[in-house]
């Protein structure tokens, strides 16, 4: 049996931002999508619809390449997710990730709900969190985001594909 070894923060971490860079171009054309579909002219108007339509739009990118093994930024620097016994996990199981993968954003962002914070504020605030949140992992046993903890998933080196 191979060893499951977990990467370096650093490049869960580089991989968490490559995967947001790659996100916009979800989140561009799903709101292109939305816009045509609904007849949207001002962006204002349908805000909560298109946000709740993002947020499927994601647990559904984001379900179908766990439950394939890797996203393509996962792809890129050699991460895999796979059950807590090394097997790639199920589309259910993606879906819980991605639920409570949210623990990134929600925490600090419904903190900050009441207050009418500075743009600028509230980026320092969420940076804040998600530096804290990541570095978290380093009380868990296998060096594992909490999330996965919860969602029974981990985190894992893969080998490049020979070409």
């Amino acid at each position: 049996m191979v060893a499951l070894t977990t990467p370096s923060l650093k490049r869960r971490m580089a991989c968490w931002l490559y995967e947001g860079l790659l996100m916009f171009g979800v989140v561009f054309i799903a709101g292109y999508l939305f816009g045509t579909l609904s007849q949207t002219r001002h962006a204002l108007n349908n805000r909560h619809a298109l946000q709740a339509f993002l947020f499927l739009i994601f647990g559904i990118y984001f379900a179908w390449f766990w439950s394939r093994g890797q996203t393509l930024a996962m792809k890129t620097w050699n991460i895999r997710v796979v059950s807590i016994s090394g097997q790639p996990i199920t589309q259910m199981r993606a879906l819980v990730r991605y639920v409570l993968s949210w623990i990134w954003l929600l925490p600090p962002l419904a903190a900050l709900a009441p207050f009418s914070l500075s743009g600028g504020e509230t980026s320092l605030l969420v940076i804040g969190w998600v530096l804290v949140y990541a570095l978290l992992s380093r009380f868990q046993p296998q060096q594992q985001f909490w999330h996965d903890v919860w969602a029974g998933t981990r985190l894992v080196d893969s080998k490049p594909l020979s070409r």
